[in-house]
């Protein structure tokens, strides 16, 4: 019988990354040790923002914000799949599982149009310092920053109204480690056109535009870095610009290539790997590439961290 003409909704059942039982306890470990260290590392760089005056900067500004998306993005993903596994019920509620893909959505669009801010906002650093505080005002980057949340929510809320249009059949079994639209979407037993239509939409306008504007950015930020006279301020650019490009192509690729396939009836058997990439390492991957790597955050963590440390 088709849940549909049931007073209840369909629990999901979600298969994880792997179904040997043997590796288990393995992913269960590796999880939780990145999920601890991507928590630890993004709350201790928005903390340090925060308290040191000279952090308040409109860069600084932004990578709160992408703190903020990254501790968003794996709470809502790994927590429940470590419960999942230390239980051994891989069950999730159809509440439970749209909640998991409006608040994962919200995140991960909202992400991809902070990343296109943040190249943005290199470009005016690099290409026109003189102009820099004038054009990146803080009236600017308070609207920058609540237009991405924004715009990201409300794409969310699209593509969640629209699963509500869709019946489910059979034994929902999701071959995935959370919920996420595009698995979600080949369970239904209803025509899913206009939801993949919108997914489609939605990855053009959020990966693929914001990408191609991205690349735009950091095109003229390395034409400027050429002009730079110091050969080690010229090989410190550079550096610090292929990092930038390296982890902000990753995550776009990585989403654009889950969320584009189903609007063209792709096969999708390794979606949960790729996905794994923006949901996991990602997030480590930023606070390593944007702040770590930083003098001012360096400094900020010696003098705040190091000196209670010492003092203790």
């Amino acid at each position: 019988m088709e849940w549909k003409n049931q007073s209840s909704r369909p629990d999901f059942t979600l298969l994880g990354l792997s179904g040997q039982p043997q590796l288990q306890v393995l992913l269960f470990i590796a999880f939780l040790v990145v999920y601890v260290i991507s928590l630890l590392v993004n709350l201790l760089i928005s903390s340090l923002i925060c308290v040191d005056q000279r952090l308040h900067t409109p860069m600084y500004f932004f990578l709160i914000n992408l703190s903020i998306l990254d501790i968003w993005c794996t709470s809502v993903a790994i927590p429940k799949m470590l419960v999942n596994i230390a239980s051994g019920k891989q069950t999730i509620s159809f509440t439970g599982c749209v909640l998991q893909m409006c608040l994962f959505t919200s995140a991960l669009g909202t992400e991809l149009l902070l990343l296109t801010v943040m190249g943005f906002d290199r470009y005016i650093a690099i290409c026109y310092p003189f102009h820099y505080t004038s054009i990146m005002s803080v009236r600017i980057c308070i609207l920058l920053a609540a237009a991405v949340w924004i715009i990201g929510i409300i794409n969310s809320l699209v593509h969640t109204t629209l699963l509500f249009r869709l019946d489910f059949c059979g034994e929902n079994l999701l071959d995935h480690f959370f919920c996420e639209f595009p698995s979600v979407f080949r369970l239904s037993c209803s025509n899913t056109r206009l939801n993949d239509l919108t997914m489609l939409a939605a990855d053009s306008f959020f990966g693929i535009s914001s990408f191609l504007l991205t690349l735009v950015s950091y095109t003229y930020i390395i034409s400027a870095i050429i002009k730079i006279r110091s050969a080690e301020g010229k090989q410190k650019a550079f550096s610090t610009c292929a990092s930038h490009l390296i982890v902000v192509g990753l995550y776009f690729a990585t989403v654009i290539y889950t969320y584009i396939r189903p609007a063209f009836n792709f096969a999708m058997d390794d979606d949960k790997v790729v996905s794994a990439l923006y949901t996991i390492l990602s997030p480590v991957l930023n606070p390593i590439v944007y702040s770590l790597r930083n003098k001012e955050i360096k400094e900020a963590f010696k003098k705040y961290i190091v000196k209670n440390v010492a003092s203790q």
